[in-house]
C-alpha cells in the first residue's frame, strides 16, 4: 500500500472523530532536515453551522512570528497533504478516545499506530 493510500485511512479517522466530537488537535511532526517550519498544527472550531479549524503554522527561529488561518477541513488537509513527505514525516491525531499516529519511512511506505489517548477534553481553539 503506498503511503498516499494509508494517509486516506488516517484521514478518515480524523473525519470520524471530527463527527462524533472528540477530535482534539493533529499536528503535524518529524521534519525532514532543519526547516524553518517547525510544526503545522490544527485545531477545532466547532460551530452550530459548519466546522472549521485553526491552522497553525510554527516556526524554529523565534524571531518569526507564527501564521494562524481559519480554514474548512478540506482546505486543511490540501495544506497537510503538499507538506507531507515533503517536510514532515508524520502526522498526529489526538482525540478523547485515541491517539492516531500516521507516518512515512524512507522507503516512502506509510503506517498507522494507536495509543491511548493524551487529552481527555476537547479544547476549542
Amino acid at each position: 500500500m503506498t503511503y498516499q493510500d494509508v494517509f486516506t485511512v488516517f484521514w478518515e479517522q480524523v473525519k470520524e472523530s471530527i463527527k462524533e466530537g472528540t477530535f482534539a488537535k493533529l499536528t503535524m511532526a518529524k521534519t525532514i532536515g532543519k526547516p524553518e517550519l517547525k510544526n503545522i498544527f490544527i485545531r477545532p472550531i466547532y460551530a452550530d453551522e459548519d466546522f472549521k479549524v485553526l491552522l497553525k503554522y510554527s516556526f524554529r527561529p523565534r524571531e518569526v512570528e507564527d501564521i494562524e488561518e481559519e480554514l474548512s477541513l478540506d482546505e486543511s488537509l490540501t495544506i497537510v497533504k503538499s507538506h507531507l513527505k515533503t517536510h514532515f514525516l508524520s502526522v498526529l491525531l489526538f482525540s478523547t478516545v485515541k491517539d492516531v499516529t500516521f507516518k512515512v519511512n524512507k522507503k516512502g511506505l506509510g503506517s498507522i499506530t494507536e495509543t491511548y489517548p493524551t487529552f481527555k477534553n476537547v479544547t476549542q481553539a
